[in-house]
């Protein structure tokens, strides 16, 4: 009992000891002050928003999304396969492997693209003297300036890719391109290319630099530093971030169908035009099912690489 005690003293000295901050305990005040004042503006305190007239459109969507043919009748495993393997052989494979290859293209020829980007947005590496202090001189100023304007000019470019929506990109290009594959794989591709650019930038600015600078000193050029090093150590951040935006380009790959190129998107907008909710929640549901299995694939491959580093 005495040693519980004594631990509830120490527990709680330490509580009076903490380290206490106006700015953030001010801080905290003014979010719920702003979250109040954005309900209280934003109008959110609708009081129909559950009456008796949504609740019944509810509960008829809700039943909508049961399969047509098991609509009104007891729970058939025989018939709900039935109605599973017409929609899948009809459109729903072809829709799924037509938006995986689009995310595929997409962001195989966004990652790629980004490595260019990464190396030249990197501050520590693009500059006179890579991770090692530059050298003073008339001459070395120049060069110095030279690398700044190179950052300066990938920096802004990817703000200017990642700035502009998919959507846009997607629209911009179906004008030049016409309907097909490539405006939605560029589209995506282009809009990546500016995200994972700037975060894969930031990864290596963020790199130990002993290493980097003990294998500048001994004469290694900056593709080589890159090559040897860089990669290797940034390459488990490097695949979450590819990873990651693989999922959003298979979700992007998804709505963009909607414009017209026959993916799951097309099909989900097909089917909610008809007013087939039970052919529109399948769809989704592959949908979210493909990104599952991504986030599976990308789980793997990142174990693997930390267990053989």
């Amino acid at each position: 009992m005495d040693t519980d005690n004594s631990v509830n003293l120490a527990i709680e000295q330490l509580h009076r000891q903490r380290p206490r901050s106006r700015f953030v305990r001010y801080s905290v005040c003014l979010m719920l002050l702003v979250i109040a004042l954005s309900w209280l503006l934003g109008d959110f305190f609708t009081t129909d928003l559950f009456n008796g007239r949504r609740l019944q459109n509810l509960q008829r969507f809700l039943q909508e999304l049961i399969p047509y043919p098991l609509q009104g009748r007891a729970f058939d495993w025989a018939i709900a396969l039935d109605w599973l393997d017409k929609i899948l052989a009809d459109r729903g494979w072809q829709a799924l492997g037509t938006t995986l290859a689009i995310s595929v293209a997409a962001i195989v020829m966004a990652g790629c693209s980004s490595l260019v980007f990464t190396l030249l947005a990197a501050r520590t590496l693009s500059t006179t003297e890579p991770f090692l202090p530059a050298p003073l001189g008339k001459h070395s100023r120049f060069k110095q300036s030279a690398w700044w304007l190179v950052v300066a000019i990938t920096r802004l470019m990817l703000i200017f890719l990642r700035a502009i929506p998919e959507y846009v990109w997607a629209f911009l290009l179906l004008a030049v391109l016409g309907i097909s594959a490539w405006p939605i794989v560029l589209a995506l591709a282009l809009h990546n290319i500016g995200i994972l650019g700037k975060l894969s930038a930031e990864v290596v600015e963020n790199l130990p630099t002993a290493a980097l600078a003990s294998l500048r000193g001994l004469g290694a050029s900056r593709l080589q530093i890159a090559g040897a090093a860089i990669m290797p150590m940034a390459l488990p951040r490097l695949l979450m971030f590819f990873f990651y935006r693989w999922e959003t380009c298979v979700r992007e790959a998804t709505v963009l169908g909607m414009l017209g190129f026959v993916s799951l998107g097309f099909w989900i907008q097909d089917a909610r035009a008809r007013n087939v909710y039970d052919e529109m929640f399948l769809l989704i549901i592959l949908g979210a099912a493909l990104i599952m299995g991504g986030d599976l694939v990308s789980a793997i491959v990142r174990a693997l690489i930390r267990n053989n580093r």
